[in-house]
């Protein structure tokens, strides 16, 4: 069932966003200051190209300071779009599971420093 949403997810607009977050996380790498936000940029652009079948475990405590300063920067920006993305995904019936995975990619995408895909 998880491959078959998967690929709902890739054809309607998963693909696009995992290429963003994958620009993002390239232009993050140029610098070495970035390197360790660009990797984390991957790890959402993966889990945002597939999420169906993955579960998000958050670690606070791995990486506070990493953690904080990418929540007040960007973190709360992206977590905001994929709440309300699946706060309207959520009004319909078929739309719930779309909303879930929206919700769990907030979470990763508010605190990635940590935080393990499985």
């Amino acid at each position: 069932m998880s491959c078959i949403a998967n690929l709902i997810w890739i054809i309607f607009g998963g693909l696009w966003t995992a290429l963003l977050w994958l620009f993002l996380g390239l232009l993050l790498c140029i610098t070495v200051v970035g390197i360790p936000f660009g990797l984390q940029c991957f790890k959402a652009a993966k889990l945002t190209f597939a999420p169906f079948g993955k579960k998000v475990v958050t670690n606070l405590g791995a990486h506070p300071i990493a953690n904080i300063i990418w929540a007040v920067f960007v973190g709360w920006e992206f977590a905001l779009v994929y709440v309300v993305a699946g706060l309207i995904c959520c009004v319909t019936v078929i739309g719930i599971p779309v909303g879930l995975q929206s919700f769990k990619i907030a979470q990763l995408a508010l605190l990635p420093f940590g935080a393990k895909i499985v």
